[in-house]
């Protein structure tokens, strides 16, 4: 059976607009001509004609030959006195005019073996080319030749799947899917990018070839992954996986998020729901990919801390502790980059519950300082993702939250500009301690700076250097420590 979507339309208008005419740019005009002056078939295939029914911006244009590819690419280039990038493996050619890339590929026709993805190629017609299309709706072809200029090619029924906002492959799903496995990833990744339905006979062929997708790499299914993330409703694209077998063979961590356990009159929620209803949550609130990310791993490590008690039921202690180290592992094995972005999410990961520890006790001074301190110039992320990660069903408990929030974010606002706490250093590094009292590095040197720091997050001091100045020398003369004028006395 189909996975029906359970969500409202995600917008996509599909009735083309009146004012937006198919092949209106004069490229098309000047790729018509030389085609037939070269004696050449020539069409525009794929994503281009499918946006245009979506009204969706497309600046790639895909133009399939029925002959050579590259050849046309070149007559293209000389005319216009553009840059042509051959690919002679792949047997295409671009050319990048006016800010649009026009790729130019000969019609094909391909197939598979078994333990490979890559095809064997051969010279086809165009049927044959748009029968290896991933699905219908991008077999889609507009003639480019002067006698039959415009006139749209659908062997498959792609434009009427459209208007039923279907994904169907063209021919046999299972040789599809198993011909080149990344296509699963695109069935569902279009699904969620466009609000469609996955026809019945392609989803049940995902799910009895899941496992074929093991023999992609990780980085070809990072870029689906990543752009169902970035989707205007991500969880649909993640319940697909799940659905789908997907999910488990690509992101076995999240995929343990899944279930409920009940002893007694203690039931815990699902987690891989409460995690999709926190994305979606982000979601309409920011289109940052990594912020996005945060949301995806802010529980990850609740299987891993699940703990049953008779009196208080399911706790999951220290699980923001854990989920943060276990991020730099997880962006390694998805092959996402091992850079800033994964500090960001790591941080995000850390400090997830802070906020919300804060909106239900009382909101003191010092620990909102603290806050602003450890997420510096990530507080707003950070908020955003707290106030996204309250998805309780009583609306009187989610009211109480975000007021509560909204009070932690005037006191943050006043704390910041009176204190100047994001992001700061103490005033008195080591340097200065060392310097003042003529010692090397030292233990010591490091409980004076972690007091004096403590002292102006908990408000004990002014963030000033004087005042933190003062501290060190009453705190020195603690220790022990003597300047060295002082010994000369």
């Amino acid at each position: 059976m189909a996975w029906k979507t359970p969500y409202n339309s995600t917008g996509v208008n599909l009735e083309p607009s009146v004012s937006r005419v198919p092949l209106s740019d004069p490229i098309f005009r000047r790729i018509s001509r030389l085609a037939d002056a070269e004696g050449v078939r020539a069409f525009v295939v794929g994503g281009y004609v499918r946006d245009h029914y979506l009204c969706r911006p497309s600046t790639d244009i895909d133009v399939v030959v029925v002959g050579s590819g590259i050849a046309l690419a070149e007559a293209l280039g000389r005319e216009l006195h553009a840059k042509v990038s051959v690919f002679k493996t792949f047997g295409t050619a671009m050319v990048r005019v006016r800010g649009i890339e026009v790729e130019f590929v000969g019609a094909r026709r391909e197939s598979y073996s078994h333990d490979s993805r890559k095809p064997r190629v051969e010279a086809g017609t165009l049927e044959d080319d748009q029968r290896r299309r991933d699905f219908t709706i991008n077999a889609l072809a507009w003639s480019l030749n002067g006698d039959s200029f415009g006139e749209l090619v659908d062997p498959f029924g792609g434009l009427d799947d459209l208007d039923a906002c279907i994904i169907r492959t063209p021919c046999d799903p299972d040789v599809t899917f198993s011909d080149d496995p990344l296509r699963m990833m695109r069935a569902v990744r279009f699904a969620a990018q466009l609000g469609f339905t996955i026809e019945d006979e392609t989803f049940e062929a995902i799910c009895r070839n899941a496992a074929r997708i093991k023999i992609v790499s990780r980085e070809r299914i990072m870029t689906e992954l990543n752009k169902i993330v970035l989707s205007p409703v991500p969880s649909m694209g993640f319940e697909l996986l799940e659905l789908t077998g997907l999910l488990k063979l690509i992101f076995p961590e999240m995929h343990r998020l899944k279930g409920v356990e009940r002893r007694g009159k203690h039931a815990h929620k699902d987690n891989f729901v409460h995690t999709l209803k926190v994305l979606d949550n982000v979601a309409r609130r920011s289109d940052d990919l990594w912020l996005r990310w945060a949301a995806v791993l802010h529980d990850i490590a609740k299987p891993l801390t699940k703990a049953y008690d008779p009196r208080a039921g399911w706790t999951f202690h220290g699980h923001e502790v854990l989920g943060s180290k276990m991020v730099p592992a997880i962006f390694r094995q998805l092959k996402l980059p091992m850079n800033e972005h994964m500090k960001f999410v790591q941080k995000l990961v850390f400090l997830h519950l802070r906020p919300i520890i804060l909106s239900e006790d009382l909101v003191t001074d010092s620990a909102v300082r603290r806050l602003l301190f450890e997420a510096g110039d990530d507080i707003e992320a950070l908020m955003t993702l707290c106030e996204a990660d309250i998805t309780s069903g009583i609306d009187a408990k989610v009211r109480r939250y975000l007021a509560n929030f909204e009070l932690v974010r005037r006191k943050m606002k006043d704390l910041e500009e009176r204190d100047r706490i994001r992001n700061f250093q103490p005033p008195i590094t080591g340097e200065i301690i060392m310097k003042t009292y003529g010692i090397g590095p030292s233990r010591v040197i490091g409980e004076i700076k972690e007091v004096i720091k403590n002292a102006i997050l908990d408000g004990e001091i002014p963030n000033d250097y004087d005042a933190a100045f003062g501290l060190m020398l009453r705190l020195a003369a603690e220790r022990g420590l003597r300047r060295p004028e002082e010994g000369k006395e």
